[in-house]
C-alpha cells in the first residue's frame, strides 16, 4: 500500500508543483490539500494521512501551529519560503525542512529522510512500518540553537525535562536549550522507556538518576549525575518502583 501525504499551502501554484514532484513517487498518494490552517486541521484530522508537507505562513494558522493542534500527529514535511521558524519545526519533530524554491533534488532528499525514519528497506513495507511509528515511536533527537548556529542534540543527553510557561528548558548537565513547545507535547514524543514525567513540571531521563531519595521534608527526589535534584511526585512514586519489574 502507498504512504498517504497531504499538502497544505495558500499558494495555488506551489500546492500544483509540489503534486506534481510527488508524483515520482510510485509509494506516496495525495489524498487532499488545503490553503488555510484552519482547513488543515480540519481536513488532517478526518483524513489521517501518514505524511504531511506544510506550509508556515497561511491564513488563519502558522504551520506550526497546525501541527501543534493534531492530536495524533503525521510525519510533517516543512514547505517554506522562510527560514525563521526552522528550530521550532525541528523542535516538533518535523522530517524535514525545504525552503522555496526546492526541485526535485532536494524534495528527493526529504522523502529519503521520511524512509529513513522508517527504517524502511523496500517499499512494500512502507505502510506498516509506517502505521506502527506514527502509533508513538520516540524521537531521538532534538534541534536546539547554540549562538547563531543550530544543532542536533540526541535526547539521550538530556538529564531532565523543566516546564518553562510555555515552553521546556532541556538540562544538559550545564547547559541549559529552550524548547518551543509544551512539557506535554514533548512528552508525548519521548520513549516513555527511559523518559518518566516524575512531576507536573519535570521529566526525567532515567540513564541519568543517580538514586531516588527523600529531602529532609520527607519528600521524594530524583537525584541526578550532574548533581541536580529534581521533585517526584507521590502520585508517582508507586510507578516509579514498579519500572524496575
Amino acid at each position: 500500500m502507498k504512504v498517504t501525504a497531504f499538502v497544505a499551502d495558500d499558494e495555488p501554484v506551489a500546492r500544483a508543483g509540489l503534486r506534481a514532484m510527488l508524483s515520482a513517487f510510485d509509494w506516496v498518494q495525495v489524498i487532499g490539500e488545503a490553503a488555510d490552517g484552519v482547513s488543515a486541521v480540519t481536513q488532517i484530522q478526518a483524513l489521517r494521512p501518514e505524511l504531511v508537507f506544510l506550509d508556515v505562513q497561511m491564513p488563519g494558522l502558522l504551520g506550526t501551529d497546525v501541527l501543534r493542534r493534531l492530536e495524533r500527529p503525521p510525519f510533517v514535511i516543512f514547505t517554506t519560503a522562510f527560514s525563521e521558524h526552522a528550530v521550532t519545526a525541528f523542535e516538533l519533530g518535523a522530517v524535514d525542512y525545504l525552503l522555496k524554491p526546492f526541485g526535485p533534488s532536494r524534495l528527493a532528499g526529504a522523502m529519503e529522510r521520511v524512509r529513513t525514519a522508517l527504517g524502511e528497506p523496500a517499499p512494500a513495507d512502507t505502510f506498516e512500518r509506517l502505521s506502527g511509528a506514527l502509533a508513538g515511536g520516540p524521537i531521538s533527537r532534538l534541534f536546539v540553537r547554540v549562538g547563531g548556529t543550530l544543532v542536533p542534540l540526541p535526547v539521550e543527553r538530556v538529564s531532565w525535562f523543566e516546564a518553562s510557561g510555555d515552553y521546556v528548558t532541556a538540562h544538559t548537565g550545564t547547559a541549559k536549550h529552550l524548547l518551543h513547545l509544551s512539557l506535554s507535547r514533548l512528552e508525548a514524543r519521548l520513549d516513555p522507556r527511559r523518559f518518566v514525567r516524575v512531576h507536573r513540571t519535570h521529566i526525567v531521563n532515567l540513564d541519568q538518576v543517580r538514586a531516588f531519595r527523600r529531602d529532609a521534608r520527607g519528600n521524594l527526589e530524583a537525584e541526578l549525575m550532574d548533581g541536580a535534584r529534581v521533585p517526584v511526585s507521590r502520585a508517582k512514586a508507586q510507578e516509579i518502583r514498579s519500572l524496575g519489574r
